[in-house]
């Protein structure tokens, strides 16, 4: 009786320890399967349950968003796509090869996971100017070599030169220090041209001055002449400037179009004839050259007015034929015409040039108060940015070169917005060669704003 007790007792002990196991293993099953109670977890706590390495493979997750949020924190390091410790490929919406390193600081990793998986382009056209002793680039006393006496500010009897001072930043990334030599390498065996009015020319003798830092270089050769670029006689100057530094084998270019139409004179003999202004034509030294170029910047805007075509003896033309529809024939919408086809031409060029990087610089702002340039018209203000430093705006300030561009592979120099905050940097009245009462309220002092435009051009190269 006494050994059958024991011999019960341990069964039922045995049997309990199986029941209990059986519990325990359908419990911890349920739990794994379960979503309602791993759901019951937040998110950050099932991150840090996670252990410390993970592999995902190509298959096992992919993209269903295309949208695309920047972490505040990590604006720079996105746009100069950095990335750190955590290594991710994004590629055709697909999450490849995930890998998260162990560290103690998982809240901060996975942030760094979620700013890397977002991008956003960078839109340098919206940021503030902000003030810089480092500037100005070059100096407006030297550089003589490339930059007219009519706009350095610095050989007038100008006093205040604070305009010089300041720096553009983009809100959503940094923009890269502008160094002349470094410059210069990056654009080795390249061909820079501007195709403008002269505003265009400014920018291109600004150009000119931050790749020598205004210092002179003898070594530079001029190589107009493979352009056509020669003054004609009985000119003031040529169409147009093309330099050469033959130790990166760099050529920066200037030709002179206001209108960027192909312009056909009637008569060449009679110079006094007339000329057809073809809107639906680039102009003839595009069409030409443009096999030779590697960069290519357009402008456009301030003569198309009614003075300036009937100044250059300009007749519409569309087609080969004189324009006769009147609403073509309207300032406005012969400028949006042109600007629309130039675009949509050259855009059909890039395909068969991939090389070509081409940029259509918006306008640049004009600043007369109480008059225009010829009725009194004046800009007197010298203190910088009393209209604010910022601009918050998504679109671009001229939305007939923003639509132009929209679509193409015409990329767009947006320096509009930027440039109306900056009055105080225009010529005003203390251009050498104006005469009494005349201000110049469009062109600007250099060093100057066309500075900062070409440093927009280097950070979109």
């Amino acid at each position: 009786m006494k050994g059958g007790n024991v011999v019960r007792f341990l069964g039922g002990q045995f049997s309990f320890f199986l029941a209990a196991l059986l519990f325990t293993t359908i419990f911890l099953w349920c739990w794994e399967k379960n979503p309602l109670l791993t759901s019951l977890l937040s998110a950050q706590d099932q991150f840090i349950m996670q252990p410390s390495e993970i592999s995902v493979d190509e298959s096992a997750l992919s993209l269903r968003s295309n949208s695309q949020i920047v972490d505040k924190h990590s604006n720079s390091q996105i746009a100069e796509g950095r990335i750190e410790e955590d290594k991710l490929k994004v590629s055709d919406g697909s999450v490849k090869n995930v890998t998260v390193t162990p560290s103690t600081k998982r809240r901060d990793d996975k942030r760094s996971m979620t700013s890397q998986l977002e991008r956003k382009a960078c839109n340098f056209a919206k940021g503030r100017w902000i003030a810089d002793r480092r500037r100005p680039l070059y100096s407006g006393f030297k550089c003589k070599q490339w930059l007219s006496d009519m706009w350095a500010c610095r050989l007038t009897q100008r006093t205040d030169f604070s305009y010089e001072e300041y720096r553009w930043q983009p809100e959503n990334c940094e923009m890269p220090d502008f160094n002349g030599s470094e410059f210069l390498r990056r654009v080795q065996d390249k061909t820079i041209a501007f195709i403008g009015d002269s505003l265009g020319r400014q920018q291109f003798q600004s150009l000119m001055c931050m790749a020598t830092g205004g210092e002179e270089m003898p070594e530079v050769e001029n190589v107009g002449w493979k352009y056509g670029l020669v003054k004609p006689r009985g000119a003031i100057r040529p169409d147009g400037w093309a330099y050469r530094f033959p130790n990166t084998n760099t050529t920066i270019l200037y030709y002179w179009s206001a209108s960027l139409c192909g312009i056909e004179p009637f008569n060449v003999t009679d110079p006094a004839t007339k000329s057809a202004m073809n809107l639906d034509q680039p102009p003839a030294f595009l069409r030409k050259y443009l096999d030779q170029f590697d960069v290519v910047v357009l402008n456009t805007g301030h003569h198309w007015n009614r003075g300036k075509l009937n100044a250059n003896r300009w007749v519409m033309h569309v087609n080969g034929k004189p324009v006769v529809d009147r609403k073509l024939a309207e300032i406005g919408n012969a400028k949006n015409f042109t600007v629309h086809s130039i675009a949509r031409w050259l855009d059909s060029q890039i395909t068969s040039r991939p090389q070509l990087k081409a940029f259509f610089r918006t306008i640049s702002p004009r600043h007369f108060s109480n008059g225009d340039w010829n009725t009194g018209g004046h800009c007197d203000n010298t203190i910088p940015l009393t209209k604010g430093n910022e601009v918050q705006k998504e679109e671009s300030s001229d939305p007939v070169i923003g639509d132009a561009v929209k679509g193409t592979k015409v990329k767009l120099l947006d320096i509009t917005a930027l440039s109306e905050l900056r009055d105080e940097g225009h010529i005003s009245h203390y251009s050498l060669k104006a005469s009494k009462g005349i201000n110049d309220c469009l062109h600007w002092c250099l060093p100057g704003i066309p500075d900062t435009w070409n440093e927009l051009l280097n950070a979109q190269l």
